[in-house]
Formats: C-alpha cells, structure tokens, sequence
C-alpha cells in the first residue's frame, strides 16, 4: 500500500482508540495481521480494508483521499 494510505490507516485506528491488537481480534486474525499491515509489509484486501473502515468509522474513500 502506498504511504499515504498506510498514514491514514495508522490515524483512523488511533482516533477510534484502539489497539492493533484489538483490531485484529476483532477481525479474527493474529495479533501481529494489523501491525504488518501498517508498516506495509502485508497487503490490505479489498474485503479487510471494508471491515477496517467499519471499525473505524469512515467511509472507505477516506483511506484514499487527497
């Protein structure tokens, strides 16, 4: 993913106040699936990224914004 979008997947998670831990949890992946995503060492799907908008709270146009 590109820097921008990973940015914006870092400051969504942390506004809504939660941990990468909790994040995956929630998803049922391992504890370490949202910390590979964030630093880009993982691809988000297209079906993740929908559910990681839905615990965040934004619509999904947000992760790829100006």
């Amino acid at each position: 993913m590109h820097g921008d979008v990973l940015r914006r997947l870092i400051n969504a998670r942390e506004e809504v106040g939660l941990s990468q831990r909790e994040v995956s949890a929630q998803m049922g992946m391992s504890h370490s699936f949202l910390s590979k995503c964030e630093t880009g060492d993982r691809r988000v799907d297209l079906m993740e990224l929908i559910q990681l908008a839905k615990l965040y709270k934004k619509p999904i146009q947000f992760f790829f914004g100006s």
